[in-house]
């Protein structure tokens, strides 16, 4: 932090992120030097800040493209500062090229960013170009690439922007034994969007992010003088709950929360049993 007017605004950002206090933020930032994920982590360790989906960074505007062809799928999110300029029409354009582009490179922005489009400019220049005529940073910032083999995909877009093409939130799911017409897919894909999974199981599942959380949960029980055995059944506990809230398989299906999705796969299931393949949910400005 370079002056007190820096370290204001990160204390101001960080109780947004938490919901807690200015003084105990302010000490936060203190210990952390100002670094927001750590400070984060300070304060879920002391038990003041729990774990929740409003600590995600989402300052930035734009649009994240979808675009389906041959049955696969691409998605492109791109940034701007503000909502203002995400509906200008020049951007919502330049987005919309783009997003074809992004399908045929198959999610590769290395790629991307030298095909050439439409006016015969390769899409960095274009880049560049459309930066300066809005007078507004415009970042290319992630993509994927779903390919339909061996499944059928299903997409949902949440704040559609326009219709099929671009929204706030997307989430797609690929699924296997599973038909096109089968609304359940499409289902699937809003249950995505909505619990925001980390993987499909607790095989998938990062096994970094598990032990962070597990770290997090010892420090915060041994600040609340939980030790031994007793720390160590709450521990498991915890980290379990944990696995099962972000798992796709184990959560609890948003239509029906006495019921898992794994259980709904199952009553859907007849000769073969459905599997899902993949997944990937994109929400605008998360993480930045």
């Amino acid at each position: 932090m370079t002056n007190h007017k820096d370290k204001l605004e990160i204390i101001k950002k960080l109780r947004e992120m938490t919901g807690v206090g200015f003084s105990d933020c302010n000490a936060a930032v203190d210990e952390c030097d100002g670094d927001i994920e750590k400070s984060i982590e300070f304060l879920r360790k002391k038990g003041i800040a729990k774990a929740s989906k409003k600590m995600s960074r989402t300052a930035n505007e734009g649009l994240i493209m979808v675009h389906k062809e041959n049955d696969s799928l691409s998605l492109l999110e791109v940034n701007s500062e503000t909502d203002f300029v995400a509906k200008n029409e020049d951007f919502v354009n330049f987005c919309k090229e783009l997003s074809i582009l992004n399908f045929k490179s198959k999610g590769n922005l290395e790629s991307l960013k030298k095909m050439k489009m439409k006016n015969n400019i390769d899409v960095a220049n274009n880049l560049i170009d459309l930066i300066s005529k809005i007078g507004e940073k415009i970042i290319i910032r992630r993509a994927y690439f779903l390919d339909s083999a061996n499944g059928n995909i299903f997409y949902y877009i949440h704040n559609v922007v326009e219709k099929n093409l671009a929204g706030k939130i997307v989430a797609v799911v690929k699924v296997k034994n599973l038909s096109n017409d089968n609304d359940t897919g499409y289902k699937l894909a809003m249950h995505v969007a909505a619990a925001s999974p980390l993987s499909i199981n607790e095989k998938t599942l990062d096994k970094k992010i598990i032990d962070k959380e597990l770290e997090i949960i010892k420090a915060e029980l041994f600040n609340l003088g939980k030790k031994g055995d007793i720390a160590d059944k709450i521990s498991k506990g915890k980290i379990n709950k944990f696995i099962s809230d972000n798992t796709l398989m184990n959560q609890e299906w948003f239509m029906d929360p006495k019921k898992k999705v794994k259980d709904i796969l199952k009553e859907q299931s007849t000769n073969n049993s459905i599997e899902i393949i993949d997944f990937k949910r994109f929400k605008l400005g998360e993480g930045v």
